[in-house]
């Protein structure tokens, strides 16, 4: 062999080493080829006929490639492919993005380098995404050589060609033949429903035959080959094992795409959206990977540098300048409660074991008990006054109702502090005939007619006894006596209170506004919904900034259209939400009015998308020459 020769024949050698899987794995290992990971220019790709759109993909069970870009025909509006992807990336490291609604939405390029990749491969790309204290890993992107797509499919073929040699049908395990020569020898009257339709009960069949049909198909069936068909089936799922080392995934990925033998790198605009968080401003999204070779990890990828996005919210806007509401503090206070305590007809006893009284008792109780807790009051009295229904006279249920508020006294002030007994007082309401004409007006059961009837009666009280006694006449009088008047035998508990040093009965002062704070709460929560609630009522700036973070856009405007423009915040507000209903002049009008009151609001104005055309309108006009 000449020297030519064998020259030829080690460059040859020399040149598919150097193109082998193995020296592409050397490269990759030694870092000397690595994927990257970039934001994508802010600028859309525009032609001047179509509109590219770079989106997820999944993949199919199918030899054939997977384009993964696409462009959007002008005239039919239909997605068309192509099958290079021209996206473009820059070299920043961070971008800023916004949330709205509630939600953040980052786009990022994935770029592989036409050197990592190999028909034997798959390149497993898993993008992990950090935010506050915790690590998400998103869906994966898997770049698949042809090579490794087709012993994939090769795996899926060997496996169903295993399952189509499963038997389904199972007359294929009955002697059929012998069955029928059975059949017709020893009872021909049942051979000859062979070719019959109808239906033949269990029961029958085996009156027939002498035996049961379970029975005789036992006897006729191909034990061995039934046998041999069940541990087939129970082979099924080691036998995907075996056959499907990497099963093609459907679900949870963001991409699978098969890759040709055609060169170039390979970009992916990854795009992922995600419900914001409370007091976020960064997110940080790095990349893993791995290749894998006939169904196994061969080689880790190193990881490139990871991005930073920082977030931007309309919660960062809100003004959280406490808000307080006047209020005036009364020096003397009241409150009472009242109760229903039974007594013996015509006495005064307190007795607990009677009706309801302990229960009662136990209530009253814990309202003194509240008012003692209240450490800013004082007490001045306690005014306890029982009264008693109409019945009987009234010189003799002034007595009783007397008698019995002493008793209740009496009987409270073994449980009060010592410094609260010479407080308490006793009075009395004889007959409570304002309550009885509450109590019957709003009864169900007494007609109309009859309540009109008692409320006249009762307009003139000159002789209460009197009016008494005309009530008993009544039909509806028995139902008054038993249940209405049951109710008007009560005691009431008066508190009159002062508060402690303070010396004029009323002072002017200013207390926290807790609903409003708690609106403003949820606009630094995010939580919009529970924001528009609580800031509605108040029709001030920071209710507008809950109607805009809400998407209530024509809400956001009535509100700031009366606050004063002179404040920069509601300018750069009233500017937002024109532009975004599209009233572009009369946004630009204010936004150069909230710029000249706060030249920082355009550094501001950079971050929220809604002002980026009324940014890039500015400075154009600042940049014409004159």
């Amino acid at each position: 062999m000449c020297s030519d020769t064998r020259c030829l024949i080690v460059l040859l050698l020399v040149a598919a080493v150097s193109c082998s899987p193995y020296r592409k794995m050397q490269q990759i290992r030694s870092g000397q080829v690595e994927m990257t990971l970039s934001v994508p220019e802010e600028k859309p790709l525009e032609t001047e006929d179509s509109e590219v759109q770079i989106d997820s993909i999944r993949g199919t069970l199918t030899d054939e490639p997977i384009i993964m870009n696409a462009i959007r025909d002008s005239e039919t509006g239909e997605m068309v492919a192509t099958d290079v992807i021209n996206a473009s990336t820059v070299t920043a490291r961070f971008r800023n993005v916004a949330e709205r609604a509630g939600y953040v939405s980052i786009s990022f390029d994935v770029t592989v380098p036409a050197a990592m990749s190999d028909s034997q491969w798959q390149l497993k790309i898993r993008p992990v995404m950090r935010m506050q204290e915790d690590t998400l890993g998103l869906d994966p992107v898997f770049i698949t050589g042809e090579g490794y797509r087709a012993a994939q499919l090769r795996g899926y073929q060997r496996y169903n060609a295993f399952l189509a040699s499963i038997i389904n049908d199972t007359t294929d395990f009955i002697r059929v033949n012998q069955l029928e020569i059975f059949l017709k020898r020893h009872f021909p009257e049942t051979y000859a429903m062979k070719t019959d339709s109808s239906f033949v009960t269990e029961p029958m069949a085996e009156n027939l035959f002498g035996v049961t049909q379970r029975e005789a198909l036992e006897h006729y069936r191909k034990h061995v080959k039934w046998k041999m068909n069940e541990r087939r089936k129970g082979r099924a799922g080691r036998m995907f094992g075996k056959y499907v080392k990497d099963p093609i995934l459907e679900a949870g990925i963001r991409l699978d795409t098969v890759m040709t033998a055609a060169g170039g790198d390979f970009v992916y605009r990854y795009v992922h959206t995600f419900r914001s968080r409370p007091r976020l401003k960064k997110v940080m999204v790095s990349l893993d990977g791995s290749v894998y070779e006939r169904g196994e990890c061969v080689c880790h990828l190193p990881f490139p540098e990871e991005l930073t996005f920082y977030i931007s919210s309309l919660a960062t806007l809100v003004d959280d300048t406490p808000k307080y509401r006047m209020i005036v503090l009364e020096r003397r206070a009241y409150d009472n409660t009242k109760v229903l305590i039974d007594f013996e007809q015509g006495s005064a006893q307190v007795d607990t074991a009677l009706g309801d009284n302990a229960s009662e008792l136990k209530r009253v109780m814990r309202c003194i008990n509240d008012v003692v807790a209240r450490t800013e009051y004082a007490l001045d009295s306690l005014v306890i006054i029982a009264s008693c229904s109409p019945e009987g006279s009234l010189a003799h249920n002034r007595k009783l109702s007397a008698a019995r508020s002493e008793a209740v006294r009496e009987y409270i002030g073994a449980y009060v502090p010592q410094e609260w007994r010479d407080s308490l007082k006793a009075s009395s309401l004889p007959e409570n005939w304002d309550q009885l004409i509450r109590l019957v007006a709003n009864d169900t059961v007494i007609d109309e007619g009859s309540k009109r009837k008692i409320i006249s009666m009762t307009e003139d009280m000159n002789d209460p006894d009197a009016v008494e006694r005309r009530f008993s006449q009544m039909p509806c009088y028995r139902y008054m006596r038993e249940k209405i008047y049951p109710k008007l035998r009560s005691v009431r508990f008066d508190f009159h209170l002062h508060r402690i040093g303070m010396l004029k009965d009323t002072v002017h002062t200013t207390e926290l506004d807790t609903t409003y704070m708690a609106g403003v709460q949820a606009l630094k929560e995010l939580d919009y919904k529970r924001a528009v609630t609580l800031l509605r009522p108040y029709g001030d700036y920071n209710s507008a900034l809950a109607f805009m973070s809400a998407d209530y856009n024509h809400s956001a405007l009535d509100v700031l259209s009366r606050l004063d423009d002179t404040d920069p915040k509601v300018c750069y507000l009233k500017a937002m939400v024109l532009s975004r209903l599209e009233q572009t002049d009369e946004a630009m009008k204010y936004f150069e009015l909230s710029l000249a009151y706060d030249p920082y609001l355009e550094h501001r104005a950079n971050l929220d998308p809604e002002m980026s055309l009324l940014v890039k309108r500015r400075n154009l006009s600042l940049n014409q020459p004159f």
